[in-house]
């Protein structure tokens, strides 16, 4: 039986207490951001008075803004904690609300400063040195002049913030507090629970065939019965940004939601293309090695995440795995490390697995505090890997929150993912180096290979999938069930080729990510590990020299586009070039698995 959260082991959870001692001070502070709107709307309809009013209004906006983001967040992890629980269900609900109605109250802010006579913000730029910290904002502000509805449509649209992100509500909350699997017996006979979270972190990387596969039937079934609830609310999100992006002029859904990441279609599609067209050879081969080693008479989909080395693979403790993660990122240097302890040592990160949890795991960094980080733990040397990704996001927002004001400290959506994939890598090449064993240094190739499979293959092919629903969406074709599960099926048989038998259930992999929810983000997994694989080959070959540059890229945050940051760190992302390079790099790996086993 799965536990409660409030049976789950303290020393296994997070610690909310650092963002809010109890329910009564989260409540003071919404009540302290209720308290200061009037003052800031006091400012409507006087922007263009001076650029000295414009920076006293956007340094009163930004105070505001990181109460908001502090109250939010703690909402946020309350629910990712423990979906099911009533009180943290209001208490999203009244965080949502609140930003919702900020966001609207303040919409006049962001429609004055574009709805100014040309120039005129231009020229408070160079007139008010207090704007200074303001100006990549608002020129990526005015990127989108022409784009801008009136402020009365901005206000509304605000307001409807709440409304507009319930298709994303309504998924997690069927997720996590409605979805039941039937338990399933392994090879031994052994009954077993079967949830998200145990499927996604165990069954599915399980080397017991009969486990996997059995577990993998009762999985898809469960879907398979929520599949028109979950094809509801995704129609709805993508009817939403497609809707959107017309109203506001885009020339399409994927240039509305490229824009705020500061990269281009052209980026965009080289990254899917490349990976998606070039890879597929050498992944092709990596499944037809994993059904001959494991003896499969035909490797099915649901056999993808199997070991390929099960009888080498030592349990893994949170305290061996955090010792580990330290020395491998003792290269970053003291001021990385220290973060690196902290969260290991003062419970940031939450590891337990409880009814209710989210799924997954991901880093969240509220600004003026410390990050939080959540996963399932299963005593892997997998959950290692995951544990180093995630503090790479965490080191990243601490060192960019330490060096940046809140409105420039958050990197574009598309470097996003290049800290946290640099920590798998070195994490595997410190492995390696203290070494002498053949098997665990082709072990820790495997570990490799599912870091690549995840980035660029899992989240590539969400992102080909993403690519396809908003094709046919703006085409107007009804997004159900059969057809998200059809585009989805197509993705797969195209990837994967005859090399791999499609599972009956396969094709509802677009009812298991959160990913679609959140803009553009699946392509930026692969974007990210393309940046992170040539800084990983750099530093190993320069040391310190390239560890500062990297370090200089972190604390940079937000103040340069990703193109920038990329080339800051020695990677032109602007061609194919690089990608390439990665693509090579994983076949090289695939080549040595062939020769090894």
């Amino acid at each position: 039986m799965r536990i409660t959260r409030e049976s789950a082991p303290e020393e296994l959870t997070w610690n909310l207490k650092d963002l809010y001692a109890d329910q009564a001070a989260w409540e003071a502070a919404l009540a302290e951001i209720e308290g200061l709107l009037p003052a800031l709307e006091a400012y409507r309809g006087k922007l263009t008075e001076g650029a000295c009013t414009v920076a006293e209004c956007l340094q009163a906006q930004e105070t505001l803004q990181v109460k908001l983001v502090r109250v939010s967040t703690y909402a946020r992890l309350q629910q990712a904690q423990d979906g099911t629980n009533p009180e943290y269900q209001a208490n999203a609900a009244r965080a949502g609300d609140l930003i919702s109605a900020v966001n609207a109250r303040l919409a006049f802010i962001r429609s004055e400063l574009l709805h100014m006579p040309d120039g005129l913000l231009e020229r408070y730029l160079e007139e008010e040195p207090a704007l200074g910290v303001y100006r990549k904002s608002l020129q990526d502000l005015l990127r989108t002049k022409p784009y801008a509805l009136s402020p009365d449509t901005e206000a509304a649209l605000a307001a409807l913030g709440e409304v507009l992100g319930s298709p994303y509500t309504v998924y997690q909350r069927s997720k996590l507090s409605d979805m039941t699997f039937a338990p399933v017996k392994d090879g031994a006979g052994a009954e077993k629970p079967v949830s998200f979270a145990l499927f996604e972190a165990d069954y599915e990387e399980s080397p017991d065939p009969v486990l996997r596969r059995a577990a993998f039937e009762s999985f898809t079934r469960t879907l398979t019965t929520y599949r028109h609830t979950i094809a509801a609310a995704y129609a709805t999100e993508v009817k939403k940004q497609t809707v959107l992006s017309r109203l506001r002029g885009y020339p399409s859904v994927t240039h509305m939601l490229l824009e705020p990441q500061e990269v281009e279609r052209r980026l965009y599609d080289n990254v899917i293309d490349t990976i998606r067209v070039e890879l597929a050879p050498a992944m092709r081969r990596f499944a037809k090695l994993k059904e001959r080693v494991l003896g499969l008479n035909r490797i099915r989909f649901s056999d993808l995440k199997a070991p390929l080395d099960p009888s080498f693979s030592p349990p893994v403790t949170i305290e061996e795995a955090g010792r580990l993660v330290k020395e491998a990122l003792a290269v970053m240097g003291t001021e990385y490390s220290d973060i690196i302890h902290a969260a290991l040592t003062e419970r940031w990160v939450d590891y337990a697995d409880n009814i209710g949890k989210s799924t997954g795991a991901f880093c969240s960094s509220p600004y003026g505090a410390h990050s939080y980080v959540m996963l399932t733990w299963t005593n892997t040397m997998r959950s290692a890997f995951f544990l180093a990704h995630e503090l790479g996001h965490a080191a990243h927002f601490m060192l960019a929150a330490q060096s940046q004001r809140y409105v420039n400290f958050k990197s574009s959506m598309f470097f996003i993912e290049a800290p946290s994939t640099l920590n798998e890598l070195l994490l595997a090449r410190h492995i390696v180096r203290q070494s002498e064993d053949p098997r665990l240094k082709r072990w820790v190739l495997l570990q490799l290979m599912n870091t690549y499979c995840h980035n660029f293959v899992t989240h590539l092919l969400e992102a080909d999938m993403q690519r396809r629903v908003y094709e046919v969406a703006e085409l107007g074709t009804p997004l159900t069930a059969a057809k998200l599960t059809a585009l989805k099926e197509a993705v797969l048989r195209e990837f994967w080729g005859d090399a791999v038998e499609q599972d009956p259930g396969a094709g509802l992999t677009w009812m298991r990510q959160p990913h679609y929810y959140m803009g553009l983000y699946p392509y930026t997994y692969a974007a990210g590990l393309t940046v992170s694989t040539q800084v990983a080959a750099t530093i190993e070959a320069e040391g310190r020299p390239a560890v500062d540059r990297w370090l200089r890229v972190l604390k940079a945050g937000g103040t340069h586009s990703p193109l920038e940051l990329a080339r800051l760190a020695g990677v032109d992302m602007s061609n194919p070039a690089p990608i390439r390079a990665a693509v090579g790099y994983v076949s090289s790996i695939v080549d040595e698995l062939e020769r090894m086993f």
